[in-house]
């Protein structure tokens, strides 16, 4: 039998290699491979490797996002809405003055002393009267005064705590006097931190007498203010914190004094409730004269208490033959059943004691009497 020719298989595979190596495919099936069989046919076409990626795209494909969000551009952000402009306050109310303050921090304490205010409770406006008896005069009601003081002091009262809403009851006395208190609205320290360590004696002891700055108020409430600002302390009463932070600007502003921002702020909060609350004015806030305006029975109209029969003199015992002298009582010693001695009326009230009556109390006799009403260290 003759042997079969191998030429098939050799040109087979010659044609197939130039197809492979050209990497045309011009039928159906393009890209695939065929390998003869030992017998010489032709095998089934095998996957061929994956052919390059394109280096350009048919127009007709849009290209990819590459963030996964649409590539359109998005539209201009709408301008803010401006927020509704807030009026001006209106002249004269306390709002306004406000925003007339200088605002900064406080100053140090350095020096304060209550003494640099001036002497307590001072006649500055020349009444007779001291200004503790003014103030109380102005802000009790159906007041008893002393008649041997031709209606300066006052002896009983009612008052209408504007700091707790309370009614309390005011009996002069070294021991019931505290219970009611004048307060300073602005405080005397916290006027020093704020302007006070820069003004003349004369204008701090105007500042510490002025009725536009006093109330008569609660003892014990006066205390826990302190000298706290309206960022620190503010009535128990929110009733009347309006008119308490109205009165703390207006002494600001009378004087020069700054606020603190903190102090600032708190003061236009409590304001922004009640924005037309008016500046307190001095008229408005001033005392009364002496014995004005009261029609209570026990002023200096009535007629004065009979005086006392004198008692007959004893008759001088013999003094001994030898006597020891008597030792002196140190001025800071109660003496004789006598309240300590103090330098000043001012130390005297910060311990609890004064408001001692010439020819009553021993202790009167250690303290000057300035504005000579016959009594020294009202509390």
């Amino acid at each position: 039998m003759p042997r079969p020719s191998s030429r098939p298989l050799v040109v087979v595979a010659i044609l197939g290699a130039l197809a492979a190596g050209c990497g045309t495919a011009s039928a159906p099936g393009a890209g695939t491979t065929t390998a003869p069989t030992p017998d010489g046919t032709a095998a089934a076409p095998s996957a061929s490797a994956t052919p390059p990626a394109s280096s350009s795209r048919p127009a007709s494909v849009p290209e990819p996002s590459t963030t996964g969000l649409s590539t359109t551009e998005p539209a201009s952000p709408a301008p803010p809405t401006p927020e509704p402009s807030t009026p001006d306050p209106a002249p004269g109310t306390a709002l306004a003055a406000l925003a007339t303050l200088e605002v900064k921090g406080r100053a140090p304490t350095t020096g304060y002393d209550r003494e640099a205010f001036g002497q307590a409770w001072a006649d500055v406006d020349r009444n007779g009267c001291d200004t503790r008896n003014d103030v109380l005069r102005r802000d009790l009601v159906d007041v008893v005064l002393d008649a041997r003081t031709a209606g300066c002091v006052v002896l009983t009262g009612l008052l209408p705590d504007p700091y707790t809403g309370e009614t309390l009851e005011f009996t002069r006395g070294v021991q019931t006097s505290s219970q009611v208190q004048v307060d300073h609205v602005v405080a005397l320290s916290d006027a020093w931190q704020k302007g006070a360590q820069q003004w003349d004696a004369a204008t701090r002891e105007a500042f510490a007498n002025d009725p536009l700055n006093l109330l008569a108020v609660d003892g014990p409430t006066n205390g826990a203010k302190g000298d706290g600002d309206a960022a620190t302390w503010l009535p128990p009463q929110r009733a009347v914190r309006c008119g308490y932070v109205a009165r703390q600007v207006a002494v600001k502003v009378a004087y020069g004094a700054w606020v603190t921002p903190a102090e600032r702020d708190a003061v236009a909060r409590v304001l922004a409730d009640c924005p037309d609350e008016p500046l307190p004015t001095a008229d408005a806030t001033g005392t009364p004269p002496r014995g004005a305006g009261l029609d209570v029975a026990g002023v200096a109209e009535r007629e004065p208490a009979p005086e006392p029969e004198p008692e007959p003199e004893p008759e001088p015992e013999p003094e001994p033959e030898e006597r020891e002298p008597a030792a002196e009582a140190p001025a800071d010693d109660a003496a004789g059943g006598a309240d300590p001695r103090f330098d000043t009326c001012g130390a005297a009230l910060d311990a609890g004691y004064g408001e001692y009556l010439a020819g009553t109390d021993p202790e009167y006799d250690w303290y000057r009497d300035a504005d000579g009403d016959g009594v020294v260290c009202e509390g």
